[in-house]
């Protein structure tokens, strides 16, 4: 039986970021998770074992999502370690049922860590969303004991973006842009994941390595059914605003299905290092 431990009163609603855009109660959300799993989950457990993540460790997984990644380091470290999954919606978290792993209702931006408990935290596509992320990022890195390692993953979704004059299939889908201006108006920095390694290197932690991996989407791949469900749950808010008409957002959906279809991904940043 997994043991769990919910930082919040359990009869109260749990708390939302107030700008935060993909809340975890949407329809798509189940689909969102299933997909960024497919997508990004390979590279993010090589970089962990790359790291080395080892038996009796115990972990840290900020915004646990779906929790994949959780569940993996709770396999990996084995009885002898312990991995603590925080999100500020726990309910995708309900069905992982690990010894090891214990569950928080944690609101990263203001609730309290441990410090110095921890020998690996990861953090993917989290400090993106929060508009006091670089403080956020000092203390996660807080959170771990002197040697211990960070992996933090976010999007730059805006270095690369569709080309047609480089690749005639590489369509430039106008509801990717109305989220992107939605996710700027509501403080997100989709710039973030380029600037990650900067902002790690300057909190001191050592051995600093960053790396950015990037995919050609073809459409009804794994990566655009993820595209896909971003841009339906945000679908009625980009049309309220004006960034998008509802005859233009449907053509998009369309051309998703196109499986000449090519787009480049977002560029995930992953930045790994140790707490002096």
């Amino acid at each position: 039986m997994a043991q769990r431990r919910v930082a919040h009163d359990a009869a109260n609603p749990p708390p939302r970021y107030a700008e935060y855009v993909f809340d975890n109660s949407a329809v798509q959300t189940e689909t969102r998770f299933r997909s960024l799993a497919a997508a990004f989950d390979p590279g993010t457990i090589r970089h962990l074992t790359e790291i080395g993540v080892s038996r009796g460790w115990n972990c840290l997984e900020v915004g646990a999502g779906g929790g994949t990644v959780a569940g993996w380091l709770c396999d990996f470290v084995g009885p002898e370690g312990q991995v603590t999954a925080t999100d500020i919606d726990t309910q995708f978290l309900a069905s992982l049922t690990k010894a090891n792993l214990m569950v928080w209702r944690h609101d990263i931006a203001n609730d309290p860590l441990p410090q110095a408990a921890f020998d690996l935290a990861h953090v993917r596509l989290v400090l993106i969303h929060l508009p006091d992320r670089d403080r956020v990022l000092k203390r996660i890195i807080s959170a771990l004991k002197p040697g211990g390692w960070l992996l933090a993953e976010e999007f730059d979704s805006l270095s690369l973006q569709a080309d047609a004059s480089v690749n005639a299939t590489e369509i430039p889908i106008k509801a990717t842009s109305a989220m992107e201006s939605l996710l700027a108006d509501r403080g997100a920095d989709s710039l973030y994941g380029r600037r990650l390694a900067a902002r790690v290197r300057s909190l001191g932690v050592t051995g600093m390595a960053a790396e950015g991996r990037l995919f050609m989407w073809e459409g009804r791949s794994i990566g655009v059914e993820l595209l896909r469900a971003s841009l339906e749950q945000v679908r009625d808010e980009i049309i309220k605003l004006g960034l998008i008409s509802k005859s233009e957002f449907e053509r998009d959906m369309r051309l998703l299905d196109d499986q000449e279809l090519l787009i480049p991904s977002p560029i995930m940043w992953a930045v790994k290092g140790r707490r002096q």
